[in-house]
């Protein structure tokens, strides 16, 4: 077990988080980040000088289509379809000010 952790300070950590532990359980978690204490000892004792940062473990591709421009629909013959239009837009009723 690691000399980083103690139970007293669990135990301390445990009561600032105002988390009710039993003896038991401060002992087990003790146990536990004294462990990941370790090994997060052995991962900064590697030299990883040769190796370039990185924000994923795998190399990421882009899986979206092409951005290619293609004719869009013809402005008049959708608001033609809108139930109400102005001014070359949709007109919405107002939602803002409305009284619930």
């Amino acid at each position: 077990m690691s000399d980083r952790i103690t139970a007293a300070v669990v135990a301390k950590v445990a009561r600032l988080a105002r988390l009710d532990l039993t003896d038991e359980e401060i002992a087990g978690a003790t146990t536990d980040l004294a462990k990941m204490l370790d090994h997060f000892a052995d991962i900064d004792a590697l030299d990883l000088a040769a190796v370039e940062p990185m924000t994923q473990p795998y190399r990421l591709v882009n899986v979206l289509r092409e951005d290619v421009v293609r004719p869009g629909l013809d402005r008049e013959e959708v608001l033609a379809e809108a139930p109400a239009a102005e001014d070359g837009r949709f007109r919405v009723p107002p939602i803002i000010g409305l009284p619930e």
